[in-house]
């Protein structure tokens, strides 16, 4: 049975984090206020150090370390944001650190862990390979495995930020931040909470997951950790199948609600967070904005929604942004047939430009399954100002006479 920590602990940890971490900003949001309809406030977490809330958690955890298990070095498993704590926090405390990355890792994240000064063990297909290997290894040359979030130490460590959050907003009603493990969202539920308690108030918290990640709330109806079988997500950060034992019955206990958002919900969030408030979040940081862009959190009072990483590979960057741009409605792609005579991709084009459609690419061919030897298929990549403006495109060209068909992304 895990003890839910203490004011007194997270406070604690706080102050011998102090130095280490930053106290990141918090920041109102006048876009998703309006969303909402009250006032929603970022938590940027996503400008810690090393990039995430990770830091946090894994210095803390380090640091209750005794000087035996310290000379016996560390060992983790993690795609990037874990890694990276346990690296900077190893180089801190002057500990060996051994991280195991799984093939395919982010170029940015495999280079900032190692620069951290931790040995980085390229092997596995995913992360829970990884962390199988992390596991074999601290048994076979006896180093401490640092798991990214079952346990209580980190469990308490990722709470400080329920503190700052307390201090940056204290008249916050409603926390919302994203569900991988379970590590983060245990620490700040418990530690706001007692905060808010302190102070005679009640703060609810939220918990997000993506659609094809969602663990939490299997687990929840069944009273344990329940694992799962997931799908691909571009949240990869939180990308776990089942929640930590340690942090699953804090979450019980201090989480009001769970709700999943779609990789297209969380698409347009990041790119909100990138055209409204000028900033880069990662998928896993973004999830909490995904659920307030999609209804998911209707809450009055003012929101806070934590941002909780901003390690994004920049070619992902790029593919997520182009994928938002679709999921709002503002890039589709058009296949029209053409009867095969001069002037009708002019005609095409020119009715474009009446409706202000920006043209962002165009393929025109006579090859094609089904195709008549009189017909040939434009298709055309445009910009456009979001779903309404998407569809009085498309009935413009059907009242001129042409049939486009949207092409799925």
């Amino acid at each position: 049975m895990t003890t839910t920590p203490t004011l007194e602990e997270f406070t604690a940890a706080a102050e011998s984090l102090a130095g280490v971490i930053s106290h990141t900003p918090a920041l109102s949001s006048r876009a998703l206020s309006e969303v909402l309809g009250s006032p929603v406030v970022l938590k940027m977490e996503n400008l810690q150090r090393t990039g995430s809330f990770k830091i946090r958690g894994a210095t803390y955890r380090l640091a209750q370390l005794t000087p035996e298990e310290r000379s016996r070095g560390v060992v983790a498993a993690s795609a990037g944001n874990h890694a990276q704590g346990v690296a900077l926090a190893a180089q801190a405390l002057g500990i060996p650190a051994t991280i195991f990355m799984p093939l395919g890792v982010p170029v940015p994240k495999l280079l900032a862990t190692r620069g951290y000064g931790a040995e980085v063990v390229l092997e596995g297909e995913t992360v829970a390979t990884s962390l199988k290997l992390a596991a074999a290894f601290a048994e076979r040359t006896g180093a401490v495995l640092i798991h990214p979030f079952d346990h209580r130490d980190v469990v308490i460590g990722q709470g400080t930020l329920g503190l700052e959050v307390f201090e940056d907003v204290p008249d916050v009603d409603t926390v919302v931040m994203g569900i991988g493990g379970g590590g983060l969202i245990a620490g700040v539920a418990a530690a706001v909470k007692a905060a808010a308690a302190r102070a005679g108030r009640t703060v609810r918290v939220i918990g997000v997951q993506a659609e094809n990640a969602a663990a939490m709330p299997p687990s929840l109806a069944a009273g344990h950790p329940v694992e799962i079988r997931t799908q691909p997500t571009i949240a990869d950060g939180i990308l776990v199948a089942q929640p930590g034992a340690v942090p699953f019955e804090i979450i019980r206990d201090q989480v009001d609600d769970v709700v999943t958002v779609s990789d297209d919900d969380i698409a347009r969030a990041l790119l909100v967070l990138l055209e409204q408030a000028k900033v880069v979040v990662e998928p896993a940081g973004a999830v909490g904005v995904a659920a307030i862009l999609a209804g998911k959190v209707r809450e009055s009072g003012k929101t806070v929604s934590i941002l909780s990483g901003g390690n994004i590979d920049p070619l992902l960057l790029q593919r997520v942004v182009a994928h938002g741009l679709a999921a709002a409605g503002r890039y589709v792609t058009l296949r029209i047939p053409l009867p095969d005579r001069p002037g009708q991709l002019a005609r095409v084009s020119d009715l474009l430009a009446q409706v202000g459609a920006n043209v962002m690419e165009v393929l025109h061919t006579r090859h094609g399954q089904g195709l008549q030897i009189s017909e040939v298929i434009l298709q055309m990549s445009i910009e456009t100002r979001g779903t309404e403006h998407t569809q009085l495109t498309l009935d413009t060209l059907r009242q001129a006479g042409f049939e486009p068909v949207i092409v799925p992304d």
